[in-house]
């Protein structure tokens, strides 16, 4: 029996804003930000109102601002960003709670709806494992589609379990901050909604 696995939302519960808008921003300039977002409003209160789900939604805003860009001018951008703006993001009683369970010898995976893209380098250089939602690539450029399914809700149970098998830990830990992350949530023993503030 291993010791225990922690899960993490990222975005929220480890970061004080949402990383894709804050890439956005980076990545575009605030003007073009907010008229994109005008541009998609109807998608956005489609969502709200449950007519369009969460994937459709974020394929809309990622194919407004990033279809066709190269994959290598992408991960150029994202590891900008990792660098100058995600560390102002993190919540400092997060990484606390991540260096306790490093120090306990729990295994800490980063469960995420946000693009693995600008997460991955910073994960990395925690020694932590990422769970996170993958793009479509079709040669060598992102298509503005997610590959596969959002890693939202239950599609974080499914990727979870995919990775690891739970009956193997003592204990199982999990964090997050919204609804979509409750299905995560009710895997663990000990679940903590919007522990970090």
């Amino acid at each position: 029996m291993k010791k225990g696995i922690a899960f993490f939302d990222f975005d929220g519960t480890i970061t004080t804003k949402d990383t894709l808008l804050e890439f956005i921003k980076f990545c575009k300039g605030k003007i073009h930000f907010y008229a994109g977002f005008l541009l998609h409003s109807h998608y956005l209160v489609a969502y709200k109102i449950k007519v369009i789900s969460n994937q459709k939604a974020k394929e809309k805003i990622l194919t407004y601002f990033f279809q066709n860009i190269s994959l290598p001018e992408f991960q150029n951008y994202c590891e900008q960003f990792g660098q100058q703006v995600l560390p102002g993001l993190i919540r400092p009683q997060a990484l606390t709670e991540i260096e306790k369970f490093h120090k306990a010898g729990v295994t800490v995976v980063i469960v995420s709806a946000s693009p693995e893209n600008w997460i991955i380098g910073w994960a990395r250089s925690l020694k932590l494992s990422l769970i996170a939602t993958q793009l479509e690539i079709n040669n060598e450029q992102l298509t503005g589609k997610i590959k596969g399914t959002n890693c939202h809700g239950q599609e974080k149970v499914r990727r979870i379990k995919e990775t690891y098998d739970l009956s193997t830990y003592a204990e199982i830990y999990a964090y997050g901050d919204t609804s979509g992350d409750k299905p995560m949530l009710a895997l663990a023993q000990y679940a903590y909604m919007r522990p970090f503030q």
